[in-house]
Formats: C-alpha cells, sequence, structure tokens
C-alpha cells in the first residue's frame, strides 16, 4: 500500500532525519519554501530552537553523520567533577557520549561512503544465502521436534497422573521452553512461508498450548527487531522499574512503544540498585507477566481488526479459552488434590521456564544501548546490538535457534534449523566488512549481562550521590 504514498524517487542512498526525541527539529527550508522532492519542503536541523532543555550530547553543532573519533585523539568528553554539574542529566549525558564514542571505535565509521560498502556486501551476503538454499525449510527437523515435544508432554502427565506434582510441572516447564522456538519460528513466518498457515501454527502453540498471545508477541518482536536495544523504541529492553540496561533508562525517558514515561521513581531505584542480585530471581516469574501483557493486548484489541488477518483475534480468544480449561481447570483444579500441591507444581512450571526468558535477553541485554545517528546500516546496527550464543552442534536444541541471534537479526525468515551454516557466512562478512562478531559461551554471556547490570546499578549510584550533592548545596532549594 506504500506505493500510493510515493511522492518522488531519490538516486543514491536515504539518509534518515534525527528524531526530535534525540535533539532533531524541523522547520520549512527558508530556501525552498514550497514542497521539495524528498520531504516536503521540511528539513532537519539541529539549530531551530528546542521545546525543552537543550541536552550536550544531542543538541551539538555537529550532526551524527560527522561522528566518528580520530585514532589519536585523547581529548576527555569532560572535565571537572561531578560537584560542578548543574543537573543529573549532564552526568548521564556525559555516559552517553562516552558509550557512543567507544562504538565509534570499535566499529566501522558511519559516514556514508563506508556503509553504503557495507550495506551492498550486505545485499550480496543475502543472495549468496539464497543461491544456497538456506531459506528454505527442512521439515525432517521439525518431525524430530515433534517427537521431543511429545516425549515431554507425555512425560508431564505421566507423572501427573502418578501424582509426582514437583517433577511434572518441571518436564511441563521444559515442554513449554521448547515450543516457544518452533512458536518463535512460527512468528517469523519461518516454517512454510505462508502468514496462514505459519499463524495458526504460531497461535496454536502460543495460545493453546501456551497461554500467550502470539499476536501480542509479533507486535512486540517486530518492533524490536526494528529498532534493536534502542532504550527508547524497543520494548524488548523496557522493564521499568525491575531492570535497566542502559543509565538513559534513569532519566524518566519515554517509550514510544509503551507511550509513557518510564518513570524512574523510588521503586526503580530501589530495584536497579539491585539489579544484578535480582536478574534471575526476577526471570523466574516472567512468565507471570507473560500472561498479564498478552492478556491485556487482546482486550484491549490492539491485534489486527481489519484486512486478511481480522479472523486471528477470535482464534486467540478461543485458544486463550481452551488454555485455561484444560490447564487452569483440568490440570491445576482437577487432577492437583491440595493447594499446597497446586502451589508447587505451577511455581516449578513456570520458574524452571526461567530458563527461556534468560536465553532471549542473553543475546541483548549485554550489548550496545547507543544510537551512532541515522547513516549507520542496518547490518552493522544489527551486530553491534546483538551477540551469538556458542554451544556445540548435538546441543543445538536447548537453544532453539536463540543461540544464533545476531545471524537471525540479520536474516529473520532463515528458517532456525539453517542458522548455524549461515553463521558461517555471516562471520566471513564480519571479516571482510570489519565489523567485530560477538560470540560467548552461555556461561560467559550471563557472566556479561551480570555485569552490564551491576554497571548501570553503580551510574545510578553515582548519579543519585551527585543529586545528593547539589541539594546540599542548595541547586534545588526552590
Amino acid at each position: 500500500m506504500m506505493k500510493r504514498y510515493r511522492i518522488a524517487r531519490i538516486e543514491g542512498r536515504w539518509t534518515n532525519f534525527v528524531p526530535p526525541i534525540q535533539g532533531g527539529a524541523f522547520c520549512k527550508t527558508p530556501t525552498e519554501p514550497s514542497s521539495s522532492a524528498t520531504d516536503g519542503g521540511i528539513t532537519s536541523s539541529n539549530a531551530t530552537p528546542l521545546s525543552r532543555t537543550p541536552s550536550p550530547l544531542f543538541d551539538q553543532s555537529s550532526s551524527h553523520s560527522e561522528l566518528r573519533r580520530r585514532p589519536n585523539d585523547q581529548q576527555r568528553d569532560h572535565d571537572g567533577s561531578l560537584d560542578d554539574a548543574l543537573d543529573g542529566m549532564v552526568y548521564l549525558d556525559m555516559q552517553t557520549r562516552e558509550q557512543i564514542n567507544l562504538d565509534l571505535d570499535r566499529y566501522p565509521a558511519v559516514d556514508t561512503c563506508t556503509q553504503q560498502v557495507i550495506v551492498d556486501k550486505y545485499r550480496a551476503l543475502n543472495e549468496e544465502i539464497k543461491r544456497r538454499g538456506l531459506y528454505q525449510c527442512d521439515y525432517r527437523a521439525y518431525a524430530v521436534e515433534l517427537f521431543r515435544y511429545s516425549l515431554m508432554f507425555g512425560a508431564f502427565w505421566i507423572l501427573l497422573l502418578r501424582g509426582h506434582y514437583a517433577l511434572s510441572g518441571f518436564f511441563l516447564a521444559i515442554f513449554w521452553q521448547q515450543l516457544v522456538f518452533t512458536a518463535h519460528d512460527a512468528g517469523h513466518l519461518g516454517i512454510t512461508h505462508n502468514l496462514h498457515i505459519d499463524s495458526v501454527i504460531g497461535i496454536f502453540i502460543a495460545d493453546f498450548l501456551g497461554g500467550l498471545s502470539l499476536t501480542w508477541w509479533k507486535r512486540n518482536h517486530n518492533v524490536h527487531h526494528i529498532v534493536t536495544n534502542s532504550p527508547e523504541h524497543d520494548p524488548d529492553i523496557e522493564h521499568m522499574p525491575f531492570f535497566a540496561v542502559s543509565h538513559r533508562l534513569l532519566s524518566n525517558l519515554r517509550s514510544t512503544y509503551y507511550d509513557k514515561v518510564m518513570e524512574y521513581d523510588a521503586a526503580a531505584k530501589f530495584f536497579i540498585s539491585l539489579q544484578a542480585w535480582l536478574y534471575y530471581p526476577v526471570m523466574g516469574l516472567a512468565r507471570f507477566n507473560l500472561y498479564r501483557l498478552s492478556w491485556d493486548h487482546l482486550l484491549a484489541r490492539r491485534g489486527p481488526q481489519k484486512g486478511v488477518t481480522w479472523w486471528y483475534w477470535w482464534l486467540e480468544m478461543t485458544g486463550q479459552v481452551c488454555f485455561w480449561i484444560w490447564f487452569g481447570y483440568g490440570v491445576m483444579y482437577s487432577f492437583i488434590p491440595t493447594n499446597t500441591d497446586r502451589f508447587v507444581f505451577i511455581m516449578v512450571s513456570h520458574t524452571v521456564s526461567a530458563i527461556l526468558h534468560i536465553q532471549i535477553t542473553l543475546s541483548h541485554f549485554a550489548m550496545s544501548t547507543a544510537d551512532l545517528g541515522p547513516q549507520e546500516s542496518f547490518p552493522q546496527r544489527m551486530l553491534r546490538t546483538t551477540m551469538d550464543v556458542d554451544c556445540p552442534q548435538w546441543l543445538d536444541f536447548f537453544h532453539g535457534g536463540l543461540q544464533f541471534q545476531a545471524v537471525h537479526h540479520l536474516f529473520p525468515r532463515i528458517p532456525r534449523h539453517n542458522l548455524r551454516e549461515a553463521q558461517k557466512l555471516v562471520q566471513e562478512f564480519c571479516a571482510d566488512t570489519g565489523i567485530p562478531y560477538a560470540l560467548y559461551g552461555f556461561a560467559k554471556g550471563n557472566g556479561r549481562v551480570i555485569g552490564k547490570l551491576a554497571e548501570v546499578s553503580r551510574q545510578a549510584a553515582i548519579l543519585a550521590e551527585c543529586q545528593r550533592s547539589m541539594m546540599a548545596k542548595g541547586f534545588f532549594a526552590h
């Protein structure tokens, strides 16, 4: 449908505007009062007065396209102590600039020519992947998956009937963990590549068997793939007040996805100060929050209501009813005799599935959340904000394709059973373009996540000390 709104074509590579949320301002071009070919007479400029307090980072005279540190540049980004700051935001902007400079030193330059070369090689890589048939699904692999799912569900059911409720809950959790991998494949149309067939497969797994909304996940996940690890845009790293993976979340940042301010309030200050310790316990309770998000999405009718997918809502609501009948009434109420046993069963089945939530967050929480500007290419941003998990091939079933998140973010519709072969091509692409390829073992990756959470906690503590110092000096006396 976008073709009907096209007003012109441009030659060369499109340069994105700097968004207003990052300091970009827009005004009519003085010399061209009429609409131009590319932007309707509206230009992005940081010279226009802003409707907020200027940011030391984003409201500087140089554009993002010029951001590139010289190798021998030893100039410090800031001078003086934190006590000289008039506002805690100065400290946060200082940290943001430092993270950007670190990425600019490590990754290829974000000038147009360098990024265009990366884009051209990325497109050539996509053609090579097509030539090798890696977009084609090997359905024999799903026969093996189905056999594994049947074993896990059978163990859950037999143990439930025999009264071993803790063990039964354990196998149900592993059953759910493994099922989600196929739901993820279906959500990306990576099984049959047919919208309706893959969506029905995904809804059956997510809603009927797992009690979670597939269309909620797709709405969330599509945004995650477009603006990966962007603190103000990506819902997959917006977990206030429990987690902050970027110091920018310490400044009452507004989420464009949830359309609300993620307040850095007293609760957030408490949880974030302990987030490195609370990471695993909170992951253990994450599935309960997914139920809430799924019902909020479905009851608010945020999913598709028109077009060819209008009937998905009805199928999902049917799936939700079926799930709570077979799980809520059939399993929890009918088969488990006492409240104590019910509590043990539900806690085991839901906390063991924390493995999945750790696997989901592992590839992003420890990676960069900096914005290198609109000139940065899609493949470079995906590789800068995503890491892969190294594991032997025989253990691929345990990670279900999530160990190849960097490859998956570059090519979301490659069936997961082909991702290991595609990984070799991506590694060659990274070596050719000079983009670092992040690959860590499962244990080391977890260590990096905990380290990142601890780092943001330290930054929050420094910010709090800065604010206390300013209050003591009377800056906030009014």
